[in-house]
């Protein structure tokens, strides 16, 4: 059954389009666009209150590192140091601990929010295999967790179980508090096969595989891992570069850059998503845009971690491809993410406008390329109100602080860079409607959903740091 709705204006092929009749088919797929539709044309088709936009993918999460945010935000004592590996120290603190149902509990709140923030698909990048600290149980369990998360509130997933196996350059294992993330090719293997055979039926969930870093896997892994990944046609995701002692690491232990060794050691091609890239030059930026590769760009984490700032006009003149994503979660808003990124920039080279073609908006620009990447992140058609695409999209409250008064033809621009953040009014994923205001509403989600996921993700929270 076809069902279709009538938008006063949407997003089609990277520009805004009026009075647009879209159409849904069974599959949850766009099965029809029509832009200046008569009156008579959208009779029956329901009405959509604002402007439309294509749901957008997060391209790169750490669920359970929501459980973190704003918790790490107080110096150390005088003369420590302040900086990613001291802000890892406390991420630890909770990943070793974590089990399944708290696993669920914090992903089911963020993909609450994630959706409130506009985003209908999120990649997790997730290394949490092994048992909880004397929990006891199966790694399948810290996966499935994810999954029952994703499905109650209605956000689609792509899973990333991810290769971790030794602590560092030159390391031959773990250290102790990393051993939840011990994997190898054949135990990923295994789960990839084991979730895919539990979720058959669910839509919503697709698997890709993802290597942790350069240092925590040598190169007959990652290589074995690759070429399976390469075989099952599925994207591939890797951090890399994100820190300079990383690069400076690498450099001491190869001779080479993360970026410029990975390119020269693996088969590097459009199913890879460099997840940061913050500390890479020209020269790199470039061959990864002939690769075809895209890089998962974290504007807000990047910022929280003092990672550094990503050169995005010399990825951009390459014509590399890109995405976002929230990653540690101190934002869970695409439009945050997009400003903060064009932000940087300005802030970088004292300019503004840096994203945008002559004559052109630099929040168009950033959106588009976000889309575009989405999909090679996820390994799925997202990111498009086009034929055969997902029907993921979200309705805009055209009367909502930021918009009130706005041409039609700037609503984007003022969505990104005009205080205070607009939540969407409804958002959609595969023609079904998960968001209606602040209320979840996934057909046959209990009633009161919002507030269930709250009370037990402020007990899980309690249960860890209270």
């Amino acid at each position: 059954m076809t069902e279709r709705f009538f938008a006063p204006q949407a997003w089609l092929d990277g520009a805004w389009a009026q009075d647009v009749l879209l159409s849904v088919g069974a599959d949850g797929c766009w099965s029809g666009l029509q832009p200046n539709a008569s009156a008579a044309q959208a009779q029956g088709a329901t009405r959509l209150a604002g402007p439309v936009l294509p749901g957008l993918v997060n391209s790169h999460s750490h669920a359970f590192q929501r459980a973190i945010a704003g918790l790490t935000e107080r110096a150390g004592a005088a003369g420590s140091s302040d900086d990613f590996w001291s802000w890892r120290d406390r991420m630890y603190s909770a990943a070793r601990r974590i089990t399944p149902s708290q696993m669920e509990h914090i992903a089911a709140w963020l993909y609450a929010e994630l959706l409130a923030g506009g985003y209908t698909q999120v990649c997790e990048f997730h290394y949490l295999h092994q048992p909880a600290d004397a929990a006891g149980g199966d790694p399948l369990d810290m996966s499935m967790a994810l999954v029952r998360a994703a499905e109650r509130v209605g956000m689609g997933l792509t899973l990333l179980p991810t290769l971790y196996m030794r602590s560092g350059f030159g390391a031959t294992g773990l250290r102790q508090d990393q051993r939840r993330f011990a994997s190898s090719p054949d135990t990923l293997v295994r789960l990839v096969g084991e979730v895919q055979a539990a979720c058959r039926g669910l839509p919503g969930v697709n698997l890709g595989l993802a290597i942790h870093s350069l240092r925590a896997a040598g190169l007959p892994a990652m290589t074995e891992l690759a070429a399976w990944a390469g075989a099952q046609q599925l994207p591939v995701h890797i951090h890399i570069a994100e820190q300079t002692q990383e690069v400076q690491d690498c450099l001491a232990h190869t001779g080479q850059r993360p970026i410029e060794w990975l390119l020269n050691n693996l088969p590097v091609n459009a199913q890879w998503n460099l997840v940061h890239a913050t500390h890479a030059n020209l020269s790199e930026l470039q061959a990864v845009a002939q690769r075809g590769a895209a890089i998962v760009i974290c504007p807000s984490t990047e910022a929280n971690l003092g990672d550094g700032v990503f050169d995005y006009p010399a990825y951009a003149a390459a014509g590399g491809n890109w995405s976002i994503g929230s990653d540690s979660h101190v934002s869970r808003s695409w439009t945050q993410e997009l400003c903060l990124l064009e932000y940087s920039q300005r802030l970088t080279l004292r300019r503004r406008n840096v994203a945008a073609q002559p004559g052109g908006s630099s929040a168009a620009a950033l959106f588009n390329g976000a889309l575009a990447g989405g999909r090679a992140a996820s390994g799925l058609p997202l990111g498009s109100i086009s034929l055969g695409y997902r029907a993921d999209f979200v309705v805009l409250d055209a009367q909502s602080p930021a918009l009130l008064g706005v041409p039609g033809q700037q609503a984007l621009d003022a969505l990104v860079f005009s205080s205070p953040h607009t939540a969407p009014a409804q958002v959609y994923q595969g023609g079904q409607q998960r968001l209606d205001g602040s209320r979840l509403c996934r057909p046959g989600a209990e009633s009161g959903l919002r507030e269930q996921l709250a009370q037990d993700f402020a007990r899980t929270m309690g249960e860890l740091w209270g």
